[in-house]
């Protein structure tokens, strides 16, 4: 299985096609999320991740640095043959103009 990055554009139009998103960062870590994106801690072992069996999913953290060091693990995590990184994070989804809010 590979693992691809993408861009925030990129992700963005994935997401809008059905591809899940998942934030790997730690709750506390999460004041601004992108919404929809599911929340799967890394020091979990980002287990619990509900992808459909074959959905596209694409990780992100805050910069892009945890999902590119843990990109194995994450996609031995999940059961898709389609697995991306967000390329910068968060942090460069909100650098794209692409919308972040407040967590609840």
């Amino acid at each position: 299985m590979s693992v691809k990055p993408v861009t925030p554009e990129e992700a963005a139009r994935l997401v809008d096609d059905g591809a899940l998103l998942v934030d790997i960062r730690e709750p506390e870590e999460c004041a601004l999320v992108i919404a929809g994106a599911q929340l799967a801690p890394l020091s979990g072992g980002a287990r619990g991740v509900a992808a459909r069996p074959g959905q596209p999913v694409i990780f992100h953290c805050r910069s892009g640095a945890r999902t590119r060091m843990n990109a194995r693990a994450l996609a031995g995590a999940v059961e898709t043959d389609e697995v991306y990184l967000l390329e910068g994070g968060i942090d460069g989804w909100q650098a794209a103009g692409l919308p972040v809010q407040r967590r609840l």
